[in-house]
């Protein structure tokens, strides 16, 4: 007996019914070569998989260890020798309904993701191009869907839909080779060439560097007549360039190449976008890394791009041309969003929250604190595509994920699952756990996550002891978000660097 809940808006009665008619109609099944090309692949039986139960899973850590438990034996592999038809439609079970739209307008981010939390442990949701996946929005089932075996990376081998260029807002996502979009070997190969450049021994020997930004970026806050700049936009002018200015130097990118490049990588996590916005953004995107990598071959340089480049002139199977491409695209543009949210929304809290700044700024080793609570409480990621079933999943409640569905995890909606935390629209930097998939979790874990824990850690304490005095220009539910279901962010920042009647800083002798 599944218990029903309340249906969705835009839930109209009789889906469910027609998704089950759906699920009896013949379907190509998976086989070598699914998805590579135009030709369909000749039918053949599914084998049977082998159920799995609670001990083939990793134990889940933290609180509430009773219901990650319940919740352990509920996720299996059930043999059903059934796939998905090649648009990428996701059949359901029992508790199929018709599939949400997701707002790409990026305003609703938590109410959507609350909505479908309640409704399943994953909902059917339709993207934009009118494709359809699963959202997996509860936040034991999100962890142990990022660490299942047949849960994949690859649209390529897993995704029998996969046509390159089919699906243009995708483009940015899918129709790229790098570790984000590779699963076991490839994977680890990709990985392992730009992994050493961020263990923590390597992330500590930038301290100086990152220091040197932030300290640049405050002087020239600081330089700002206070009558000519009552109110400064915070992102464009700090939160933004810290992160973007150490990963290009990180990489190497000319000055003069910087603006066009952050333009394109800012525009993949526009979700607003039109078809032909999307693939012009994905055509500019590589443009600009080309340009990057020619650049280099024209005077090498010891910096990541030349790095990588030198790993793929010396030995093409180490690295292709595609997959050097589509690496920096990952490290230039995943480098610097998550640390320019970060910063954002740590600033907010910071200055709605005068109590809690309080207490940081009498201790500044409680700025940890603030970090982590951030990145759960606003997490720089909601939905993050795309991942796809390689074995029908069975979840519980009705709902099994088909051999080739699509799957959208929802990292945002982990730090916010009421099943996890306690008051979870408080900020409390005293809050025991602040457990959060900000960074995600698994193989797939962000590389970049120490190197933005980093420049919040120097960013933030250097920010409001430069400025004692800042404050918001606007009502917190005034701040725009970025127009994404992917990035979360706000278009701008604006705050007051100083109180009323703050001295304004002396004029140096040049």
């Amino acid at each position: 007996m599944v218990r029903r809940t309340a249906p969705l808006p835009g839930h109209r009665p009789g889906h469910g019914r027609r998704a089950d008619r759906h699920r009896d109609r013949p379907r190509p099944a998976l086989g070598p070569g699914a998805g590579r090309g135009p030709r369909a692949q000749p039918a053949r039986a599914v084998p049977p998989v082998p159920r799995l139960d609670a001990r083939h899973l990793p134990a889940a850590a933290g609180r509430r260890t009773d219901t990650c438990r319940h919740v352990l034996r509920r996720y299996r592999v059930t043999s059903t020798p059934v796939s998905t038809p090649p648009d990428g439609t996701a059949t359901a079970g029992p508790a199929a309904s018709a599939p949400v739209t997701l707002d790409t307008s990026g305003s609703r981010l938590y109410a959507q993701t609350d909505g479908l939390r309640e409704a399943g442990p994953a909902t059917r949701v339709r993207l934009p191009g009118d494709l359809t996946a699963w959202s997996v929005t509860r936040g034991e089932v999100a962890k142990q869907l990022l660490t299942h075996p047949h849960i994949s990376k690859d649209a390529r081998k897993s995704w029998p839909g996969y046509r390159p260029g089919s699906h243009p807002w995708l483009a940015s996502w899918v129709d790229v080779v790098s570790m984000f979009t590779s699963d076991g070997d490839d994977h680890k190969r990709l990985r392992s060439l730009v992994g050493k450049a961020f263990t923590p021994r390597r992330i500590e020997a930038m301290r100086p560097a990152v220091e040197a930004v932030v300290t640049g970026l405050l002087d020239e806050l600081e330089a700002l007549e206070p009558g000519g700049h009552p109110v400064v936009d915070l992102r464009a002018r700090f939160s933004y360039p810290v992160p973007t200015r150490v990963i290009c130097d990180l990489f190497g990118v000319p000055a003069g190449q910087r603006p066009e490049m952050l333009r394109v990588i800012d525009a993949v996590l526009d979700t607003s976008a039109t078809a032909e916005q999307a693939m012009a953004t994905r055509r500019d995107l590589f443009a600009a890394m080309h340009h990057l990598i020619g650049s280099k071959r024209n005077g090498p340089a010891e910096d990541m791009t030349g790095l990588l480049l030198a790993a793929h002139e010396e030995d093409g199977d180490q690295l292709s041309e595609e997959e050097l491409v589509s690496t920096l695209i990952l490290m230039i543009g995943a480098g610097s969003e998550t640390a320019v949210s970060l910063i954002d929304h740590a600033v907010e809290a910071m200055l709605t929250h005068p109590e809690q700044l309080a207490t940081v700024l009498a201790d500044p080793g409680r700025w940890d604190d603030v970090i982590e609570e951030s990145l759960r409480l606003h997490p720089p990621i909601m939905h993050l595509p795309l991942r796809y079933a390689t074995a029908d999943i069975d979840l519980g409640e009705g709902v099994t994920l088909r051999a080739g569905d699509l799957v959208l995890i929802a990292f945002g909606a982990h730090g916010r699952d009421p099943q996890l935390h306690d008051r979870r629209d408080a900020f409390d930097i005293d809050r025991e756990d602040k457990q959060h998939l900000a960074f995600g979790h698994g193989v797939h874990f962000c590389l970049g996550a120490p190197l933005a824990r980093l420049e919040g850690r120097i960013a933030l304490p250097a920010l409001f002891e430069r400025f004692p005095g800042l404050s918001l220009a606007c009502e917190p539910g005034d701040l725009r978000p970025q127009p994404s279901f992917i990035g979360n962010d706000y278009r701008e920042l604006p705050v007051r660097l100083r109180g009323a009647g703050a001295p304004a800083p002396e004029a140096t002798a040049g």
